[in-house]
């Protein structure tokens, strides 16, 4: 058995969760937030035999996609002369953190 932490952009945790729910796996969702942007991210765990391993790791990937956002690099900063604004950047977002633990034991209560 194998426990699946996947660490995704809130905004792909829905559609993973309906990926696995269409294949008969279930997740529980933790809400988080970290990363470069201080976003909102969803940490999902996921039990699932290590047969299926690959099956699960294949959903995460086609649900959980990153994708390139345009943003303001710094808050305006008032200077002498005027006010400094620094030009927009790019970043990337979304995609999914996944790590993969050893189950020792189960228990259903």
């Amino acid at each position: 058995m194998k426990l699946i932490i996947a660490i995704v952009n809130q905004e792909d945790a829905k559609g993973l969760a309906s990926g696995l729910s269409e294949v008969g796996l279930t997740s529980t969702t933790i809400a988080t937030t970290g990363g470069f942007l201080k976003q909102g991210n969803a940490t999902m765990l996921i039990g699932v035999e290590e047969a299926r391993l690959s099956e699960v790791l294949s959903i995460i990937k086609d649900n959980c996609e990153a994708h390139v956002e345009v943003i303001s690099s710094m808050p305006p900063i008032e200077m002498p002369g005027g006010v400094y604004t620094a030009g927009p950047m790019e970043v990337q977002v979304g995609g999914a953190i996944v790590f993969i633990l050893n189950v020792e034991d189960v228990y259903h209560f």
